[in-house]
C-alpha cells in the first residue's frame, strides 16, 4: 500500500467550497494562482541570478501559465503539446527551452517552428537527429548523477556520464552543431542540496576542460528542478536549502547562464480537491467511503509520486471511527486510504484534501467512465463575483 494520507484540521473556507460544489459538482479541483505566484516568488529569491524555466508536466493549466507569464517566467518544455499550450498563452518563444532528452524529428520541427531553439540531448543518437537543423538550434548536454534518495531517480532513464558528454561535444563540433551548455537533474523530491553542489562541480570541471582541449566554451547550466515541499505541516526554508547551491553556482564563470526547471514547488500547494461520499458499507470493522476521485484519477500521486496529502472533511465530530477511503472504480486497487479516523459520514459528505497541485489532474485518467475532477480557478471566480456583486 502506498503512503496513507494524514488527517489535518487546516483552514478551509466550508460556504466557498460547498458553493463550488453545488455550481460546478463533484469531484472538483479548486487552483490558487496567489499560491502559484508566491512559490514561485520565493524560489527566485532563494536562487538570485538563476532563470526559472516552469516545467509544464505536473501542472499544465492556463491559468499558471498566465500566472507565471506575468512574473517574467520562462517555461520548460518537452512535448509539442506543451508547445502549444504556451504558445496560445502569448509565451515568446525565446523564452523556452526544450528538454526531453529523447525527440523524434516532428518534436524537434515542432518547436522550430515556434521559435524554441534550444534543445536536451544525452546520446549520439539523438545529436545526430540535429545535423540537419545545425543552423536553427543550439543543445545542452544532459549528464546523470543518480539519486537513491530522490522519489524519482531521474538520471536512470536520461543523462550520460562526464566522459560520454565530452565524447558528445567533440562530436558536435566535427558536425558543426552547437553546444550551449550542460544540464542535470538530481531527482524529484530531492532532500538533500549536496546532491546539487556535486553535480554542478561535476560540470564544472567538465566546462574547464572543454576550454583546456580548446572546444568552445560552454555559456549555460541547467540544474533542473527537484527542489522539495512538504506535504505535512512543517515548511521547507527553501532559502536555507539553496544557500549551498547558490554558493556552489558562484564558482561558475560569470560568464556561465544559470536556468532552473522548477515545477513541483511552484504549484503543489496550489491545489486544493473536494470530493464526495457515493455511498459507503461496513467491513471488518471498518466503514468504507468510497469516493467519487481516487486513485485512477486526482490521487493518483499515492501510486507512483509518494504524495502524502494531508486530508479532512467538513463535518466536525467529538467521536472517530476506522474508516477507509476508496475511490469510485470497480478496481481494488482504487483504496486512497485504508487506515484513518474519520466522524460518521453521510452520503454527500465532502471530503477535502489539500497539497493536491502536482501530478494529479495531470496524470489523471478516465477509467471506468468515471469522469476527472473539473479544475475551478478560484482566483478567477472571485474577480467574477466581485465584478457581479461589487464585493
Amino acid at each position: 500500500m502506498p503512503i496513507q494520507p494524514q488527517v489535518q484540521n487546516f483552514a478551509i473556507d466550508a460556504t466557498l467550497v460547498t458553493d463550488l460544489v453545488a455550481q460546478y459538482g463533484s469531484p472538483l479541483l479548486m487552483l490558487d494562482c496567489d499560491q502559484v505566484r508566491d512559490q514561485y516568488l520565493a524560489l527566485a529569491e532563494a536562487l538570485p541570478g538563476v532563470r526559472l524555466h516552469y516545467a509544464l508536466k505536473p501542472l499544465p493549466h492556463p491559468a499558471v501559465v498566465r500566472t507565471l507569464l506575468q512574473l517574467g517566467a520562462c517555461f520548460d518544455l518537452a512535448t509539442s503539446g506543451e508547445i502549444a499550450l504556451v504558445r496560445e498563452q502569448g509565451v515568446p518563444a525565446e523564452c523556452t527551452i526544450h528538454t526531453h532528452p529523447i525527440k523524434r524529428r516532428s518534436d524537434i520541427a515542432d518547436a522550430l517552428e515556434y521559435g524554441c531553439q534550444v534543445f536536451v540531448v544525452d546520446n549520439l543518437n539523438e545529436l545526430a537527429k540535429f545535423r540537419e537543423f545545425a543552423e536553427q538550434a543550439e543543445v545542452l548536454i544532459r549528464l546523470s548523477f543518480r539519486n537513491s534518495e530522490a522519489y524519482a531517480d531521474l538520471s536512470k532513464k536520461f543523462g550520460c556520464s562526464p566522459a560520454d558528454a565530452m565524447s558528445l561535444i567533440r562530436q558536435a563540433q566535427h558536425w558543426g552543431i552547437r553546444v550551449k551548455g550542460l544540464s542535470f537533474h538530481v531527482g524529484s523530491q530531492t532532500a538533500n542540496a549536496d546532491k546539487y553542489v556535486a553535480a554542478i562541480q561535476a560540470c564544472k570541471q567538465l566546462m574547464d576542460d572543454v576550454v583546456a582541449e580548446g572546444l568552445p566554451a560552454l555559456s549555460c547550466l541547467d540544474i533542473g528542478g527537484g527542489f522539495p515541499v512538504s506535504y505535512a505541516s512543517n515548511q521547507v526554508d527553501i532559502r536555507a536549502f539553496c544557500a549551498p547551491i547558490n554558493a556552489a553556482l558562484a564558482e561558475l564563470p560569470e560568464t556561465v547562464q544559470r536556468i532552473a526547471e522548477p515545477g513541483r514547488f511552484i504549484v503543489a500547494g496550489a491545489m486544493t480537491c473536494v470530493a464526495s461520499v457515493m455511498g459507503q458499507a461496513q467491513r471488518e470493522g471498518r466503514t468504507w467511503y468510497y469516493l467519487d476521485d481516487g486513485i485512477y484519477g486526482s490521487f493518483s500521486g499515492l501510486m507512483f509520486d509518494m504524495a502524502c496529502y494531508p486530508l479532512r472533511t467538513l463535518k466536525t465530530a467529538d467521536e472517530v471511527y476506522p474508516s477507509v477511503l476508496a475511490g469510485p472504480t470497480c478496481d481494488s486497487i482504487d483504496v486512497i486510504c485504508d487506515a484513518v479516523e474519520l466522524p460518521k459520514l453521510e452520503d454527500g459528505d465532502l471530503v477535502i484534501t489539500r497539497m493536491m497541485g502536482a501530478y494529479t489532474s495531470a496524470t489523471a485518467t478516465d477509467f471506468n467512465f468515471f469522469k476527472r475532477a473539473t479544475t475551478v480557478v478560484l482566483n478567477e471566480v472571485i474577480q467574477l463575483h466581485q465584478a457581479e456583486f461589487g464585493s
